[in-house]
């Protein structure tokens, strides 16, 4: 059996005059808070993460959540990492908004919330309404991305999308036009396509935002088609090349002494 550890995120406040307890913690308020420690402890794909059991203590209320150790030693360091530097925008896009969803939450109703792990010396974050953990906006532009892999669903009554799996970004989930899911003639699930989407990406890591991908074009997508293109752009180069040693030129382009 894997060694275990624990998160805790204990919330302090008020209720109106009342302060807050377990008995008067709202399940809606509870449910957000698990989304958003979930995305926090596993800001990509969630599919294959470890086991998260979760019990509620009162002081205030304090929330338990008891994982892999090695998890919860890596969001140690973290916890770490924010309280030194005092900001967001190295996390994962998940794991920040999760943060800042905390931070909204401690203006909007004047919570305070801790936030350390069972690990004995563990840093303890705390977010309340005099701080400010917020992602630097100007860091995420529009952008327009290629994706492929394997259609896995595709529909919905009122917010149409289609369900990507990728290799890179597991499975991604891009609104999509009902008008387009309806003109499809063909079955398009469980087959390799790639889809054209727009949406943020950061300027400076690079990171893709996967929460908000918008569709724009449908690629018929065969897995023979690189092979074929490189094959070619081998036969070129070969002609081009003749009686070139490519050590040689590869040398002389990269502008070593030959």
């Amino acid at each position: 059996m894997q060694n275990i550890a624990h998160i805790e995120i204990n919330i302090s406040g008020f209720k109106g005059n009342i302060e807050l307890t377990p008995d008067n913690f709202d399940i809606k308020e509870l449910v957000e808070l698990i989304e958003q420690t979930e995305k926090l402890l596993f800001p990509g794909d969630r599919s294959k993460r470890p086991l998260i059991s979760y019990r509620i203590e009162e002081g205030s209320v304090k929330n338990i959540f008891k994982t892999s150790a090695q998890v919860v030693i890596g969001f140690s360091a973290i916890i770490s990492q924010i309280i030194s530097t005092q900001q967001i925008d190295f996390l994962e896009l998940n794991s920040a908004k999760a943060i800042e969803s905390l931070q909204k939450k401690s203006i909007e109703k004047n919570y305070e919330f801790e936030i350390k792990t069972s690990l004995p010396n563990s840093p303890s974050l705390k977010i309340d309404k005099s701080t400010y953990y917020f992602r630097t906006e100007e860091e995420w532009v529009n952008a327009e991305f290629y994706f492929y892999g394997k259609i896995t669903n595709a529909g919905g009554k009122e917010k149409a999308n289609i369900h990507l799996y990728t290799q890179d970004y597991g499975t991604l989930i891009i609104r999509t036009p009902q008008s387009f899911l309806e003109k499809v003639e063909k079955n398009i699930l469980y087959k390799w396509y790639g889809i054209r989407a727009k949406g943020k990406q950061n300027t400076s890591t690079g990171e893709v935002d996967k929460n908000d991908l918008e569709f724009i074009e449908l690629l018929d997508f065969d897995s023979s088609y690189d092979e074929r293109y490189l094959k070619l752009l081998r036969e070129k180069a070969s002609r081009w090349l003749n009686d070139t040693d490519p050590d040689e030129l590869m040398n002389e382009l990269r502008g070593y002494d030959v």
